[in-house]
């Protein structure tokens, strides 16, 4: 049993390396059975802050996992801060024993961070990285990826200047609607929270569950919905190659 959250694709990538039908954890949680057993069970999950996206993180405290090896693989584009340690951390702050934690480099879909042209186009090894974590998986080995306290450092760092925010701030600088969307209603189908919706024929975002998952900007075929930061190429976007925007909307969709 493996449960996916995805943006932009990698994980639901990463997800069905492991198993041929991952279930999306935003369609979960519309449920209310939150009790699961299999012999392992998975949570394949980008990281955002160097932890556990917050519907990620609802998801492991609301659950009961019965099985003997459970295990979290998260994606990342650039640096992890120690992801794989904090992501044990919470779970076992959940009562969730962590039996393996790996990471996995992929193509970062952070807009005001990076030219999605050139990570679309990056060839970052990813199978080649998955390779020996599906094995680990497949013979239930027990690991957590290795943490430098550099890592911990840029993680301790990074929850200083957020400390610094007034809460939500983050989620109002980055979602920004331009004029020249045309009300195609793709943003609200991608959406893991239901955070966009059409009014008047035109996306609004509805900022406070807001995962900053990116799935609205990136899936946009108009670019209307881009950020107030200045982006790295305002003419780029990201999905991963392997993924459909229809996989999206299925995993995501809240309506």
């Amino acid at each position: 049993m493996v449960f996916y959250f995805t943006g932009t694709g990698n994980s639901l990538y990463v997800a069905r390396q492991l198993e041929e039908k991952p279930l999306s954890i935003p369609q979960v949680m519309r449920g209310d059975s939150f009790d699961f057993t299999d012999e392992s069970i998975g949570v394949v999950a980008p990281i955002y802050g160097h932890e556990l996206p917050p519907m990620v993180k609802e998801f492991i405290r609301k659950s009961s996992f019965h099985t003997d090896y459970f295990y979290v693989i998260l994606t990342y584009g650039l640096r992890h801060g120690g992801a794989s340690e904090l992501a044990r951390d919470f779970c076992e702050s959940c009562g969730v024993h962590v039996a393996y934690a790996n990471i996995v480099l992929m193509g970062d879909n952070f807009l005001p961070g990076y030219d999605m042209e050139i990570e679309q186009k990056a060839d970052k090894h990813v199978d080649e990285q998955l390779a020996p974590i599906v094995g680990d998986v497949r013979r239930r080995v027990h690991k957590i990826s290795a943490v430098t306290e550099e890592d911990r450092e840029i993680h301790r760092e990074n929850v200083a200047r957020n400390a610094a925010r007034p809460v939500g701030e983050l989620q109002h600088l980055i979602v920004v609607v331009a004029d020249r969307c045309i009300g195609c209603g793709i943003c609200t189908r991608v959406c893991p929270t239901a955070s966009m919706r059409l009014v008047d024929g035109k996306a609004e975002h509805i900022p406070g569950k807001c995962e900053i998952c990116m799935a609205c900007a990136q899936a946009c075929p108009q670019l209307a919905i881009t950020t107030s930061r200045p982006e790295k190429n305002p003419h780029a976007r990201y999905r991963n190659e392997h993924v459909t925007l229809e996989d999206i909307i299925e995993a995501n969709c809240q309506f």
